[in-house]
């Protein structure tokens, strides 16, 4: 079982980086081009609340968002406010899900979470861990994959090695950091393809926020892999 008050105190460290990286901002970069396709920065900040509160919900034994087209649209509304109602809303959403997630209850009871995926309740926090820290890294204003805590980027690559394995559109596959961890994902038909690099690049090819240009597969192409 996940460390669930360990995960949470992370949860609150970074947001508490995100934050105070956000509000040096001036106003006008939130309408600016986020690193994410189609979306500002206001965009992504609109979506860390909502998100926060999304998973107020699956805590609570609801659906996460009443549907793919109310999710979409709160974003879009909520995009492009002032960037003293993106901090506060953002912090109050934040506040709301480290009560709910520390909250008494039976931390090994499964909660289901957007399209119909299932998880535990105490990989909520880690969860949540998640969406800032990468987002953090999508809004473009200084925090980069080498910047994310080294134990984040662990846990990442791995959650995000367990997502791929036994995926029929990635080839069988051994990733190796730098400094000699090693993953195991993909299919298992086969010689597993090594993947090697820093750590954060492996990361950032797994979540889609890089390509493979800092990575090796020993003179081979490393591969595509398919949309999370």
């Amino acid at each position: 079982m996940a460390d669930h008050e360990h995960d949470l105190a992370l949860v609150g460290e970074a947001t508490d980086r995100l934050l105070t990286a956000v509000a040096k901002l001036p106003e006008s970069a939130l309408a600016e081009p986020s690193r994410l396709p189609g979306w500002t920065r206001g965009h992504v900040l609109a979506h860390l609340a909502r998100n926060a509160d999304a998973l107020v919900n699956v805590l609570a034994g609801r659906p996460m968002y009443a549907d793919a087209a109310v999710r979409d649209a709160d974003i879009e509304r909520d995009a492009p406010r002032p960037l003293a109602v993106h901090l506060t809303d953002l912090r109050d959403s934040s506040r709301r899900f480290l009560e709910a997630a520390a909250a008494p209850g039976d931390l090994s009871r499964t909660v289901t979470l957007r399209n119909g995926v299932t998880d535990r309740a105490s990989r909520v926090p880690f969860r949540r861990l998640i969406e800032v820290e990468l987002h953090h890294v999508d809004l473009g204003i200084g925090y980069g994959l080498a910047d994310l805590p080294a134990e984040f980027t662990d846990r990442e690559i791995g959650f995000l090695a367990r997502r791929f394995s036994g995926h029929p559109g990635v080839a069988a596959l051994l990733l190796a950091a730098e400094d000699g961890r090693e993953w195991r994902t993909g299919g298992t038909d086969g010689p597993r393809l090594r993947v090697s690099g820093p750590a954060p690049a492996l990361l950032g090819w797994l979540a889609g926020r890089n390509d493979a240009a800092a990575l090796d597969a020993g003179g081979s192409p490393v591969p595509a892999l398919p949309p999370l």
